[in-house]
């Protein structure tokens, strides 16, 4: 209990820290690269904060040449500092809109060029998502979690068919991810923070080519197995 009060203490001053000083700073960087640089530094000083080690495998296949959509499993709020913290790779997130409409929160999001994706009305849905598969033709890089939340128990829930209709769109590969043992540092929905080992482990990437219909439905098992098969017992 401790350590979840000390983490606390010092993570949420530092995370505000963090967007006041890096905000004004896209205005002189509009690619958002420096903010992101930035958000790298706050994940791992996070991690840190929580005695959480990241062991990192798998990034010789990752691809840096061409935009990529990453997809993986969402087991705790410390996917995302991990993912930070051990992705070495430039990239953005795809998030719903409601987070956007969070004060100053929501701003440094568009600040650092995130993605919001609706899916509370249907034409809406559509012209975001061709705003973002547009984004990511143009060479922006996303994360996106195709489960839609986090999982209570560590095993990979259904996936939802957006992020899979927006790789369509975009025809770039995706690089499917594996996160094992954030779940153990933070569980979901509760505020304790214990110390631990987080496994982030890449995949092959998986193309998206043709992926309409019938072959979207096998491009989402493709990516699920991929998933499945880096996750630790």
């Amino acid at each position: 209990m401790l350590r979840t009060i000390l983490f606390l203490v010092l993570f949420v001053p530092l995370t505000l820290f963090v967007i006041v000083t890096g905000v004004p700073i896209t205005f002189l960087d509009p690619t958002g690269k420096f903010l992101h640089c930035y958000g790298k530094i706050w994940g791992r000083i996070a991690l840190l904060l929580a005695g959480a080690r990241v062991e990192v495998l798998g990034t010789e296949k990752i691809p840096h040449d061409i935009p990529l959509i990453f997809m993986g499993n969402h087991q705790s709020n410390f996917d995302i500092l991990t993912l930070y913290a051990g992705l070495p790779h430039h990239f953005s997130w795809i998030a719903k809109e409601e987070l956007f409409r969070i004060p100053l929160f929501g701003y440094a999001m568009k600040r650092a060029g995130y993605l919001p994706l609706d899916r509370s009305d249907g034409r809406r849905a559509i012209k975001t998502m061709e705003f973002a598969a547009e984004k990511i033709r143009n060479g922006v890089s996303v994360i996106i979690f195709p489960e839609g939340t986090r999982s209570m128990d560590g095993k990979l829930i259904p996936f939802k068919r957006g992020g899979f209709l927006l790789a369509a769109r975009a025809g770039v590969p995706i690089l499917p991810f594996t996160i094992s043992g954030s779940a153990l540092v933070n569980p979901p929905k509760q505020l304790k923070i214990r110390p631990g080992k987080i496994t982030l482990r890449f995949g092959d990437p998986i193309s998206t080519e043709g992926a309409t219909g019938k072959r979207r439905d096998d491009l989402i098992d493709r990516v699920r197995n991929a998933i499945e098969s880096g996750l630790e017992p």
